[in-house]
């Protein structure tokens, strides 16, 4: 028989009324009534109320202990009055009257409460984890952390998935974020990185002849914090399979989330067939490639009703004559709005940077109008092409923006969330999955102006590239897809490229020679050239899987031990100074910063 307890704190029930228990916990809360002592014990498992009568000798000593004290409690089990059963907890319909209580762990003065989820400033909350994690909400979202990787290591093992792990020290890669480097002491003067991802791995274990491998993965990027990345570290379920095309991922990726987010949310599912969204519609419809589909607000292309001479809108006309573009955001049923609704988000988007949001609303008394300050400036015509373009009908509005694309796609973006809270028009009850396909392969650096990957560089492109593809790189679609939900791009993930040849001849588009492949992938170029198979994969955000289903707005709370924003560990003091001996044996000096 266990020494401390024969239950647990969520265990009890009126089943066991009259039975001889022992319970250890934390006291979680207590109530002082004169002559009962009430106190909330609290485990791993929920809470169970124990009294104490002042008549009992220990009485005195339990009143006086600290909150969040560890004590072990003996007793009997007994019914609640009617008018105390608490059913917001299992345990709610019995008590325990206390016979002996000991303390097993003393606690110091509380730097923050436990029994309470007020929020309270990041540096204690990170310092004191250890008592954060006691708390009520973040302590389930731990735990359902725990239960759906658990769930998610049995469905990729139902399905013929193979779990292997991948090197932690490992050799620098020139794509992507900023590496984490660690100093080789048998090695003076070299380093090796903490992976980014285990992308070249995986790929490798598909060379060798595995079919199906997965991984709850330790991904470490030297960057900064986000609301949704901790800085330093994050996790992702990792999976790669061989002899695929792009549908068969996203069959075995659709099916684990519709299983996850079925299981461990009540929310509903806005499809069980995911949409798939082409990169070039997304950018147009949403303005992101992140686009959040519980919104039902569409962006809309209208920049060539500017080329109308009945159209006298010449802020706009002369900007497109430029080269700028024109979308619009139609909101329906919009009339009986008040001015100032409208006045607000063309003032929002001035506080952005951007010029503005110009708006009209549709109108007929006699003839088709615009009601607004620029409607003016739209014939009846006009307003009937624009109508007709963009579906809309009398009482319905649009706002107007005009930039370059780049620009307006950031601004149409913003605006179509911002318009969608401000009509409360998203559905917080609903979690809505799509595909972004078609990635083009390269893209433009905006200062270098060159030509860089767009996305992964081992991609396999849409086609094996003849000479008028390679003429214009930026038309050339990879086989590269995002998983997003609710606006939140959870993974990205392609079928690879296992040519060589192939590989070779997309590298010298961004502008690496032959040598410089075989030099910076040496491991990756060579293994291709003894046989590959067709591959792919994708990778999930554990992190953000559980953000979804917590309802949380910041990776923080779903994960145990998080840095700061300075990604440090508070609570560990890290990172810290090494000794000049630690340094003499790696061979490193420290230079004074200036």
């Amino acid at each position: 028989m266990n020494k401390y307890r024969t239950h647990n704190c969520n265990e009890l029930r009126k089943d066991d009324l009259e039975k001889d228990i022992s319970l250890s916990g934390w006291i979680n809360k207590k109530r002082d009534h004169g002559n009962l002592l009430f106190i909330d014990l609290r485990d791993n498992y929920g809470v169970t109320q124990c009294i104490i009568d002042k008549e009992n000798k220990n009485f005195l000593d339990l009143e006086k202990t600290q909150l969040e004290t560890v004590i072990k409690i003996q007793g009997k089990v007994v019914s609640r009055l009617e008018e105390t059963i608490n059913k917001d907890i299992a345990t709610g319909e019995i008590e325990v009257v206390i016979n002996t209580f000991q303390i097993l762990g003393n606690c110091k003065e509380l730097p923050m409460p436990v029994f309470s989820d007020q929020e309270y400033a990041e540096e204690i909350r990170l310092k004191y984890r250890f008592l954060d994690l006691r708390r009520k909400k973040i302590h389930e979202n731990i735990i359902l952390r725990s239960k759906v990787i658990s769930f998610i290591r049995s469905e990729m093992t139902k399905i013929g998935f193979l779990e292997f792990q991948t090197p932690i020290l490992t050799s620098s890669s020139p794509e992507g974020a900023r590496d984490f480097l660690v100093p080789s002491r048998l090695n003076p003067g070299k380093f090796y990185a903490l992976p980014q991802a285990p992308q070249q791995f995986k790929q490798l274990i598909m060379i060798s002849g595995f079919d199906k491998y997965f991984q709850i993965a330790p991904c470490f990027r030297d960057e900064d914090a986000r609301a949704d990345r901790s800085p330093g570290e994050f996790y992702q379920l990792d999976l790669e399979m061989s002899f695929v095309e792009q549908e068969d991922v996203f069959n075995v990726v659709e099916k684990l989330l519709v299983n996850i987010f079925k299981k461990f949310s009540t929310k509903k599912l806005m499809y069980e067939n995911f949409p798939k969204i082409t990169y070039s519609d997304s950018m147009l419809k949403y303005g992101s490639d992140k686009p959040d589909l519980r919104n039902p607000l569409i962006i809309t292309d209208i920049t060539e009703i500017f080329s109308r001479d009945d159209v006298s809108f010449e802020i706009f006309k002369k900007l497109v004559k430029s080269g700028s573009r024109v979308r619009c955001i139609l909101t329906k049923n919009t009339k009986d709005k008040p001015r100032s609704f409208f006045e607000n988000i063309d003032k929002w988007a001035k506080g952005l940077g951007a010029s503005g949001l110009a708006y009209f609303t549709f109108e007929k008394e006699k003839n088709l109008s615009a009601k607004g300050p620029i409607g003016k400036f739209f014939s009846e015509q006009a307003l009937t092409e624009i109508m007709k373009k963009i579906n809309a009908e009398v009482g319905d509005s649009i706002f107007m923006a005009c930039d370059k694309k780049s620009d307006l796609e950031k601004i149409t973006s913003l605006a179509r969330e911002k318009i969608g809270q401000d009509l409360n028009l998203i559905d917080e009850n609903i979690f809505a999955f799509c595909w972004i396909v078609d990635y083009p392969m390269f893209e433009k650096d905006e200062v270098t102006n060159k030509i860089k990957f767009s996305h992964n560089p081992f991609s396999m492109p849409q086609s094996d590239l003849n000479e008028k593809e390679l003429e214009n790189p930026l038309d050339i679609l990879a086989f590269q897809y995002d998983i997003v939900c609710n606006g939140i791009e959870l993974s990205s993930g392609a079928i690879r490229n296992h040519k060589p040849e192939l590989m070779y001849k997309l590298f010298s588009i961004a502008g690496y020679n032959k040598n410089d492949v075989d030099e910076k992938f040496s491991g990756m170029i060579n293994a291709l050239s003894y046989g590959a198979p067709p591959h792919g994969g994708i990778a999930p955000g554990i992190d953000r899987i559980i953000m979804l289903l917590a309802n949380e707005k910041n990776i923080r709370e779903v994960t145990m031990f998080p840095m700061n924003q300075n990604a440090q560990d508070l609570m560990m003091r890290a990172p810290s100074e090494v000794s000049v001996e630690q340094l003499k044996d790696l061979n490193l000096s420290l230079k004074n910063k200036k």
